[in-house]
């Protein structure tokens, strides 16, 4: 593992170290340790209750472990940190399910998401710049909803929900984005353009994907961590945990 104390600019952007979860006496982390470069992309799979979502919770600060460290770029510990504190770090979480604002336009929805100081919008003469209005532009282009700007977020298909709350946590230009299960419910052609826009991301910021359609993984073309019982099984490619045995008996065999 890293150094903890590393020069901030060559340690990892997240680092898990010994990190243990419980409740009620059951061990939802078990010493969890791994960690993410800058600049990459990282997919997590494992069975039902192997810790994902736990993990997340930690890493963001809505869960406090019992034990062990999160750091962010080898200087934060975040477990010491709200999840607004950590927010505000620069690391986004994408929810299964879309959260949007359905009675607001597409447009609006990446407005509401501006990275900014809020009390400056409750002037009554506040007004986008420029640069303000081409961060939106640019981000309506990435996630691939540019003619649609000014549609109502609730008539959105299931999809495009999806990619317009990737695209308003992009708005807060993080440096790690977490992205829980993107394609579920997806159909064949949102999958691979989900696929094709986290790629894009993972050029200009980390991302940490948890995920169970491992034809979704593949296309990531991606490192796969593999946690069971709330620590790490195996990593690698995909192709070469689909020879690891114990992998099949505890994930992909089932």
């Amino acid at each position: 593992m890293a150094d903890l104390n590393m020069n901030p600019d060559a340690a990892p952007i997240l680092y898990l170290d010994g990190v243990s979860v419980s409740f009620d006496g059951f061990k939802a982390l078990n010493g969890l340790s791994f960690y993410v470069e800058p600049g990459e992309m990282r997919a997590i799979i494992g069975p039902n209750g192997a810790g994902k979502t736990t993990m997340m919770d930690v890493i963001t600060g809505k869960t406090r472990p019992d034990e062990g460290q999160v750091m962010f770029r080898g200087i934060t510990d975040l477990t010491r940190l709200d999840e607004t504190a950590v927010a505000c770090l620069g690391i986004g979480r994408k929810f299964q399910k879309p959260s949007v604002f359905e009675n607001h336009t597409v447009y609006e929805n990446l407005e509401l998401a501006l990275k900014a100081d809020r009390r400056a919008r409750k002037a009554l003469f506040w007004r986008l710049s420029s640069a303000e209005s081409d961060r939106i532009n640019n981000v309506l282009e990435t996630i691939a909803l540019t003619v649609l700007r000014d549609h109502i977020a609730g008539s959105l298909a299931h999809g495009q929900k999806q990619w317009l709350e990737i695209g308003m946590l992009l708005m807060q230009e993080p440096d790690l984005l977490l992205v829980d299960e993107p394609v579920a419910g997806m159909t064949d052609a949102e999958t691979e353009q989900t696929a094709a826009l986290l790629r894009k991301i993972s050029k200009t910021s980390s991302v940490v994907v948890v995920e169970h359609d491992m034809e979704f993984v593949r296309s990531l073309n991606t490192r796969v961590t593999v946690l069971n019982e709330g620590s790490v099984l195996a990593e690698g490619s995909l192709e070469t945990l689909q020879q690891n045995q114990q992998v099949i008996d505890v994930y992909l065999g089932r």
